[in-house]
Formats: structure tokens, sequence, C-alpha cells
């Protein structure tokens, strides 16, 4: 519309009237369709041939478990002189291998457990405590099963030593005292050695229970025995 009016009104005018500052109308973008996509390569690049013999070198049998600081230093001391440090680098990102080069156990991320129970016997929560006996040295083992609906403590047990077969033995008794169908229960703990026993598995699986465990190194991802047993150790009448 400028450009009609300009040479009837003149510039200054036309770009007033469309509220237009006239530099912006002589403004002109550069047109940059010509212009490549991509920055131009030094001379002194590696080519795509060469890039693919270092990422060969450093995926070799004798450094495919070294870092790139590791085979630049192997490098010299054989008289080679590969690539620098970062350019390994940038060849193992462009070829997504910038991790750990070491055949090592990856760990494992253990998501929260989180167990919801709308009703009785829908999530058990169970776990052992020690307990003091009445001499030194001696000690009883407390066994709970405690649903956490309700709180009721639907099965327990003392004994003198902690075994996968007890907890075995008390977990099938509390199932088929409660009634307990396949599907209907699950059953959380802690990653005790009786927890995690294969006796224990083997008998949920048998059951149709599904079972549930704490991440590792995580103290309180089994909080309500955990807070039972404190609630029963600090009461004034507890033993001491």
């Amino acid at each position: 519309m400028v450009n009609h009016l300009s040479d009837q009104i003149g510039t200054q005018v036309s770009c007033d009237v469309f509220g237009i500052p006239r530099s912006s109308y002589y403004y002109k973008p550069a047109d940059r369709d010509d212009l490549p996509n991509k920055r131009k390569l030094p001379d002194f690049a590696y080519s795509i041939q060469e890039r693919n013999n270092i990422l060969n070198v450093m995926n070799s049998a004798i450094y495919m478990d070294q870092t790139p600081y590791e085979i630049y230093a192997a490098q010299l001391d054989n008289g080679n002189y590969l690539c620098s440090v970062s350019t390994m680098y940038r060849i193992l990102t462009e070829n997504d291998q910038v991790k750990e080069r070491r055949q090592v156990k990856r760990s494992n991320n253990y998501q929260k457990p989180e167990l919801l129970a709308k009703g009785s016997n829908e999530v058990w929560s169970w776990d052992i405590t020690k307990l003091k006996g009445p001499q030194k040295w001696t000690y009883f083992y407390l066994y709970v099963i405690m649903d956490i609906f309700s709180r009721l403590v639907v099965g327990w047990m003392v004994s003198y030593r902690e075994l996968s077969s007890l907890a075995q033995k008390l977990i099938r008794e509390t199932c088929e005292r409660q009634n307990i169908e396949a599907g209907q229960l699950t059953i959380h703990a802690d990653r005790g050695s009786s927890m995690r026993s294969k006796q224990v598995a083997f008998l949920l699986s048998d059951l149709g229970v599904t079972k549930s465990h704490s991440r590792p190194y995580v103290s309180n991802d089994n909080p309500f025995s955990e807070s039972q047993f404190k609630t029963m150790k600090y009461r004034p009448d507890f033993p001491k």
C-alpha cells in the first residue's frame, strides 16, 4: 500500500498513515536462499574414512574398555598420533558411544513402590525384627504380617532364628486363614535375605500373590512395618 501512495503523497506521509517507520519500509531482508545450509569443512578436517578409522581403533579389542584419555596416551607411547582427545569424544558423540566403556554392571533405575489398598486383604506388609532375650547374647526373631488398610496384624510368629522356611510357613498359613484368592493380594517387604529368598518367591507365585520390595539402600520404602516395630519398642512397658 505504501508503494501505491508514495508516488502521490510521498513516502514519509504514506508511512505515517500506515504507522510504518520509513526505515522499515526501505529495509529489505537479504535473500539467503543461495547460502549453503552447512558450514564448509576446513581443509585440514578429518575425512569420513579417517574418522571411521579412528572409531575402529577406539572400538578395537585393545582399547574398547578405555577412555579417550587412556587411548591418547597409549597411542603416544607407541609413537602414534591418532587425533586429539576432544576429537575422539566428538567422534564418539556422533556415533552415540559416549558412555561407560568398561564392562561393568549397569545400575538399575528402581521405581518407588506405590501401593494403594482400598480394602482389607489387598496389600500386606511384613518384616522381621530382632528382640532381646532374657539373658545376654540371646535373641528372638519376631515375624509380623500387617494389613496396611486396617493396620490389623493378620499373622505373626516368634522364633529363635531367621529362616526363609519359617517365613514361608507363616505366609502360607496366614493366606489360608484369611482365605486369600489368586490375584487378590500384594505383599510388600524390604530386601532382606528371607524376603527375597527363592522359597518365599516360589510360594507367592504358587498362591497367585504379587510381591513387592523396597528399593536398594532406601530405608523408608516399608514404612508400615517399620513404624509398627518402632511403636512397639518405644512403649514404656517394653522390656529393655
